[in-house]
């Protein structure tokens, strides 16, 4: 993978819903008596975070509001959307014993998925830029449940789109929707009633006939939902050629393997959903140093 650029998605991130989450995370982990936390008690120690695994890091803020909650001070050695190979120290951090052992595992288990949802992310990325495809590839609401903010900001560290957030963020009608309403002009209209003029509705088209309809209603954005590439392309084109300004989506049993065929000159966005439901984990360590020295960096000693 090549070197990226330092990360400043992290302003995206209101530290008030960060705060709220990690204190969930943390309340779950510990839902009573910290055990073990009397066996090692209060003496302040340093700690390294170890990288163990080839991966784009990303999940920086929401460790470092673990350990500030916890009344520790993370100092990082790298940055979201760093790419690292291991062994390769990401962060020491500093803080008593026991509060550093509180927040080692709930840490660890955002630091693991996030940098997995951003290396995949990237990879996705790097397709489009070699086949100098200008679309977007972006992610899908299918996000674990209680971590889709995580989630989320880890695409824009891998560097693809996030897609709506939530049902707030898009009116996007599907077939249930357009059942239930009657039809596509019909669902389209009735959205329109409710989301005005400041919020863009989507509607997922298995036809040609289906997406103009969805076009002459109103939508700004069709998703050509499980076209094989061929007839995606076909479909594509004659859609731009007649509704140049509508927004072309393609979705449906994409994957890193075969994404490189849905990218066209006439589609605009390719969604899929293993983004953020079959990324690998990455795998890291923390480790407390004893007497503050570092066996993995000697030069490093306890201030």
């Amino acid at each position: 993978m090549a070197e990226s650029s330092v990360c400043v998605y992290k302003d995206v991130l209101h530290p008030v819903l960060i705060q709220d989450l990690v204190r969930q995370w943390l309340r779950e982990d510990t839902a009573s008596f910290d055990y073990a936390g009397f066996v090692v008690g209060e003496k302040v120690e340093r700690a390294v975070l170890l990288c163990k695994g080839d991966c784009v890091l990303a999940g920086a803020p929401f460790v470092e509001a673990v350990f500030t909650e916890l009344d520790c001070k993370v100092e990082w050695l790298r940055e979201d959307g760093d790419v690292l190979a291991p062994p390769c120290h990401v962060a020491y951090v500093t803080g008593k014993v026991r509060n550093l052992l509180i927040g080692e595992r709930v840490a660890l288990n955002c630091l693991t998925r996030t940098s997995g949802v951003a290396t995949y992310a990237r990879a996705l990325r790097e397709v489009a830029v070699r086949q100098n495809w200008p679309g977007e590839v972006a992610g899908t609401r299918k996000t674990t449940p209680g971590f889709r903010l995580p989630e989320k900001y880890a695409l824009l560290v891998g560097g693809i789109s996030t897609h709506r957030y939530d049902l707030s963020s898009m009116i996007m009608l599907k077939d249930n929707h357009i059942w239930s309403a009657g039809n596509i002009t019909q669902a389209v209209k009735d959205a329109r009633k409710v989301g005005g003029f400041s919020t863009k509705i989507e509607v997922e088209c298995r036809s040609l006939a289906e997406a103009e309809e969805a076009i002459k209603a109103g939508s700004e954005i069709v998703m050509l939902d499980n076209f094989d590439c061929a007839a995606l392309h076909e479909t594509a084109k004659v859609l731009k050629s007649k509704y140049p300004h509508t927004i072309i989506e393609a979705s449906g049993g994409v994957t890193e393997q075969t994404i490189a065929g849905y990218m066209g000159p006439h589609v605009d966005v390719i969604s899929l959903s293993k983004t953020t439901q079959g990324y690998q984990t990455i795998d890291f360590s923390f480790k407390i140093l004893k007497d503050g020295k570092d066996p993995h960096n000697p030069l490093v000693t306890k201030n």
